[in-house]
């Protein structure tokens, strides 16, 4: 039996990827899923032989998956879900990191599951030193194309969005939603995660689970709860827009050098 871990914080996405995993992965169980780097860290620690696959989200709740292979040992096959571009995409598969880009398909999962099923067998051991380095070559993003423009629906209407005119997103109540330098606040058919990868990171922030912002729309930055920070941002948004403690360092750092 091939013990399976799923790493990945939006739960409609562990519901579908759990169905898949039982309809395309034979001779396997899921032993636990997870959803962030620190809880993923510390089961491994505890686990480090209790998985053979596992199946990783890039975007988790306290920061990005990378973080997990610079804290801990990984022995088993790692199969990441992204929307990163094909240089990424290629240079995972060389280096037997494999890659299923969402929304995940049954052939695709199907295909990556046999690779997973093969390696474990010939137990090829995962490069991480070569992991990391295309990773960090991926997210600088110089050969990927960003998203120029959401189309929506607007009653009865269809608007065109252009992303230079997005000063924030947010979601609430399972929606995801636009607020452009105007104000007006449109309702987006996209994950806060899918948005994210949608838009170039030299521009825009994911600053919490819960809003990803524009560089252009901050208007100041004041301490919060002590370390916290706390953003007031134009247009100004209903409910207070704090900066996650993981990710203070970061955010101030992409500000310092945009």
């Amino acid at each position: 039996m091939i013990n399976i871990l799923i790493v990945e914080d939006e739960i409609p996405a562990q519901i579908r990827l759990k169905k898949l995993i039982d309809k395309c992965c034979p001779n396997s169980q899921i032993v636990t899923t997870l959803t962030s780097v620190k809880s993923t860290i510390k089961w491994l620690e505890e686990n480090p032989d209790g998985a053979d696959v596992i199946f990783m989200d890039v975007e988790l709740a306290d920061g990005v998956c990378f973080e997990i292979f610079d804290k801990v040992a990984v022995s088993a096959h790692v199969i990441i879900t992204t929307a990163y571009d094909n240089y990424a995409i290629n240079a995972f598969k060389i280096n037997s990191v494999d890659y299923l880009l969402k929304p995940i398909g049954e052939e695709e999962l199907k295909r990556a599951w046999e690779r997973s099923v093969e390696r474990l067998e010939a137990k090829h051991e995962l490069n991480i030193e070569a992991l990391l380095d295309i990773v960090s070559q991926a997210r600088k993003g110089s050969n990927r194309e960003f998203k120029k423009r959401f189309i929506v629906k607007a009653g009865e209407k269809i608007v065109i969005i252009p992303v230079d005119e997005i000063a924030y997103c947010f979601s609430e109540d399972k929606s995801t939603y636009a607020v452009c330098r105007n104000g007006v606040r449109r309702l987006l058919d996209y994950s806060l995660d899918t948005v994210q990868e949608m838009l170039d990171p030299s521009l825009f922030y994911r600053i919490s689970r819960s809003y990803i912002v524009s560089i252009n729309s901050i208007e100041n930055i004041s301490k919060h709860l002590g370390t916290r920070l706390k953003l007031q941002l134009n247009p100004k948004s209903e409910d207070d827009v704090v900066v996650s403690r993981s990710r203070t360092s970061d955010f101030l750092e992409w500000l310092d050098n945009n």
